[in-house]
């Protein structure tokens, strides 16, 4: 990956529905090489894929929290079990395992409090291996989605 490529993601990470030909005159390249390499890296999976960013809050989904997790047993079984019932759950927007403690980190957006608890009393708790749950509420989204440091 050169220094060309780096700028072709930079820039499809600020506006990922630009055409070739808009993106070749940005990168100073022809619209073929812009091309060839777009496609090349679409191959080779460096671009996973284009999606729209919604803003949560505008369709009714403005609550947010972070959860983590501790889990009873470190086992591959337990944590297989685990991710694959996390997958299930559409409220979940995020989740990493960690080194250390907590053992996840899950971003959780609902309407409002009151579908959160819910959401946490019936799923959430129940998620098989989770030994401690523990919840922070997001006060204010500083950075959302940042690209990636490119260039």
């Amino acid at each position: 990956m050169d220094a060309i490529d780096r700028k072709i993601l930079s820039e499809l990470q600020q506006e990922a529905r630009l055409t070739v030909t808009a993106l070749a005159d940005r990168v100073q390249v022809s619209l073929s090489a812009g091309h060839r390499r777009l496609r090349e890296l679409e191959r080779s999976g460096v671009i996973v894929d284009y999606r729209a960013k919604v803003d949560p809050a505008m369709v009714g989904l403005g609550f947010r929290a972070v959860l983590f997790v501790t889990m009873r047993d470190g086992g591959s079984r337990v944590l297989d079990e685990f991710e694959t019932a996390v997958i299930a759950v559409p409220e979940v927007i995020d989740a990493q395992r960690l080194f250390g403690e907590p053992d996840y980190v899950l971003r959780v957006v609902t309407q409002d409090l009151a579908s959160y608890q819910r959401l946490y009393d019936t799923r959430l708790s129940a998620l098989p291996g989770v030994l401690r749950l523990s919840s922070t509420l997001v006060m204010k989204e500083v950075i959302r989605d940042r690209p990636l440091p490119l260039i």
